[in-house]
């Protein structure tokens, strides 16, 4: 059982602080690189699985800009990753009704079965990922996750203001 704050000395708490931003920095790397090498034989990069995976889950027709929004690339980042992924058969770009010069982009029937690969793989990371986690610990984990992001978004918010 872990000490309670009262018990924690102010040395420690300021290096447990300190370590939060590491740590947070760090994981998404490591996460990364589990899945870069374990996609690696389907013969993904990690740009080509985090954009298929990023579409699959966001639904087809997604816009180009946001699709590199929640990505996190700018938008003409994503039109190299796209056009090799069309010249796979995976993904079709096609002109915006309402707007010729946005493209949405949909799913080929050829990139289900690789997804539900790259889902598949991406699931058994998890489990291992939060191996000796209970469902109560993985869900307050979500939780702090969560509260730790919508502080973040705050911040960014107010200083792009500035």
């Amino acid at each position: 059982m872990p000490p309670d704050n009262a018990t924690i000395s102010l040395q420690t708490r300021r290096l447990m602080h300190q370590n939060i931003g590491f740590r947070l920095s760090r994981l998404p790397r490591l996460w990364r690189a589990i899945l870069d090498q374990r996609l690696a034989p389907l013969g993904l990069t990690q740009t080509r699985w985090v954009t298929l995976y990023h579409l699959w889950r966001l639904g087809d027709g997604q816009p180009q800009c946001d699709l590199a929004r929640a990505i996190g690339v700018e938008a003409p980042s994503l039109v190299r990753t796209l056009d090799q992924l069309a010249e796979q058969g995976l993904v079709e770009r096609c002109p915006c009704d309402q707007d010729r010069r946005t493209k949405r982009i949909y799913l080929t029937e050829a990139a289900t079965p690789l997804l539900q690969q790259i889902d598949a793989v991406v699931a058994e990371a998890r489990q291992e990922m939060l191996a000796g986690l209970s469902d109560d610990e993985v869900s307050q984990l979500d939780g702090l996750l969560a509260r730790i992001e919508e502080n973040g978004l705050r911040l960014q918010g107010r200083d792009g203001d500035a």
